[in-house]
Order: structure tokens, then sequence, then C-alpha cells
């Protein structure tokens, strides 16, 4: 059985292309809602009269995700506290919202902008709009998955540099956005083994199968595989050595090294910050990721 969830949270096109290889997820289409005028164009919405934001309708499981974790995944690909804004977009068009379909799902959003707010995590307090969904008009056939069509990635979601520090903890930016390193045998998924995913604390892109960590004595939690695409693999020539920096494919953040000392098959060793990490364990990977 499917449900539905309609949020904006800047340009449709990183949005869509961020939820539409969740796990669960099995339809996703950009458009336009939130507005006063009917079935709006494109040009019409940028020009910021419409009252429309450009937003995506997402399809799901319920059997395999839930709103909950849509939303906690929505809260991390942007920033929260802009208004109007997000990255190099200006204008209402690329406001922050939520347009909830069912009292539920208007519970769950208060609930966690309540709790990020609480949490301290931001300088500023959260703006996402709160809405009950009206018309969804979808958006030209062009700006249907315009991402994948040409075989594109957003380096997410056109985040700048004083977003990152607003949505990340200065130890999380620290190491994240300017490839420090966690002090070892301090993280706190360095003992922790339980099945389930963990994904990038800076977008929430799912990168490792909790199945795939082993024990290691080198003070940081260490894996022997990452999930397919999830990760990239650069040369890093800092403090006179030459390693594998991996770096998260979605959003560039830095996660740790990768070595080739690993116990198992593969013979690697992704050896990860702790502060790079979430863990979900309402999730497992399936054979298709």
């Amino acid at each position: 059985m499917t449900k539905e969830l309609i949020i904006a949270a800047g340009c449709f096109w990183g949005v869509q292309h961020a939820f539409e290889t969740e796990t669960g997820v099995v339809a996703t289409e950009v458009g336009y809602t939130g507005g006063h005028t009917e079935n709006p164009t494109y040009n019409e919405v940028c020009t910021g009269t419409t009252g429309h934001a450009e937003a995506v309708r997402i399809v799901y499981d319920k059997s395999q995700t839930n709103d909950e974790t849509l939303l906690k995944m929505f809260f991390k690909i942007h920033n929260p506290t802009s208004l109007n804004r997000q990255g190099p977009d200006v204008g209402s068009q690329y406001r922050s919202a939520i347009f909830y379909l069912t009292e539920n799902q208007k519970r769950i959003a208060e609930r966690l902008i309540a709790d990020l707010n609480a949490s301290g995590r931001y300088a500023h307090p959260i703006v996402t709009k709160i809405e009950p969904a009206g018309p969804f008009y979808p958006a030209e056939e062009y700006h249907q998955d315009y991402l994948a069509k040409r075989g594109l990635k957003v380096h997410y979601l056109n985040k700048t540099d004083d977003d990152w520090r607003e949505t990340l903890s200065p130890d999380q930016y620290a190491v994240l956005r300017q490839k420090g390193t966690q002090k070892p045998f301090i993280g706190k998924y360095l003992y922790f083994f339980e099945d389930g995913v963990y994904r990038c604390a800076a977008c929430g892109n799912k990168l490792f199968d909790g199945r795939r960590k082993f024990a290691s004595s080198c003070g940081w939690p260490s894996f022997d595989t990452a999930l397919q695409g999830s990760v990239q693999i650069r040369k890093d020539f800092s403090h006179f050595m030459i390693r594998d920096e991996v770096i998260c494919a979605r959003c560039g953040s830095h996660l740790g090294h990768i070595f080739s000392d690993g116990p198992t098959k593969t013979g690697d060793r992704y050896c990860i910050n702790s502060i790079a990490l979430d863990f979900d364990k309402n999730q497992m990977i399936d054979a298709k990721d």
C-alpha cells in the first residue's frame, strides 16, 4: 500500500534527485503547490507572483518507509532556517515547506521541528512552513527527473558554506566540510553493532549497511564495503601522506579514508569518522540496494 508526501526545499530538481532512490520510494513528481494561480507555468512561478512553491510529490510504500524517515531526510537536504532561499536560488518559490495530507503528517512535522529547535543544532529557528496540501500542479515534462535524464548529480543542494555552518554542529562542520579527523576511540559508533543503515550526517545519503561493519582496533568505525554509488574516492595528499579519501557522492562531504588491510574478502577497510554518520535502525538494505 502506498502513501504520499509533498515537500518543498528549494529547486525541485535536486529535491527529486535526493528522494527518487530512497528505500521505499516508488515514484516522484515535481510540480507547483501552495499558491493561488490555477495551472501555473514555470515562468509564472519564477516571477514569485503566483504564491506557489517548487515542490515534490513523493509516493512511497509504507511497508518499507514512513513519513518520519522521509521528513528527517527532508530536513537534512536543505537549510530549514533560511527564508525564501536555498543556496543561489532566491524567492518565495524556493521556500521550505511541508504540505501535509494527513493530521499525522502534521503532528510528525511539528514534533520534528520542535525537537530540532530544542537541540541547539541550528543558530537560528527553523522557518519551515507546515501547510495543508492543496492542488498540486505537475511541472512541465522537461522538469521531471531533470538531473537523472542528463546523468547529472547535485552537490547538495547547492548549499553555501554559511548553510553548512548553520545546519551542522561545529564539530561536524570541522570533519565533514573541513576534512578534519575525529579523535580515535571516542566516536559513538565505534563499539556499536546493530542492523540498519548508516547515513551521511550532512545530507542523509545512505552510505553503509550495518551488517558490513566489523570490529577494528584502529579507533574509528570500519566497514568492508560501501553501498553502490554512495561514495567517491579521491587522492588525499595532506599531512605528507598519500591516502584515498572517502567522500559522500551526494554532497561531497569528507567521511574518512579507505585502506586495503580489511579482514574480509573485499580486502577493504573504510575507516569512517563517527561524527560523519547517522544511524537509521528503521531501514534495512535489500537486494536492489
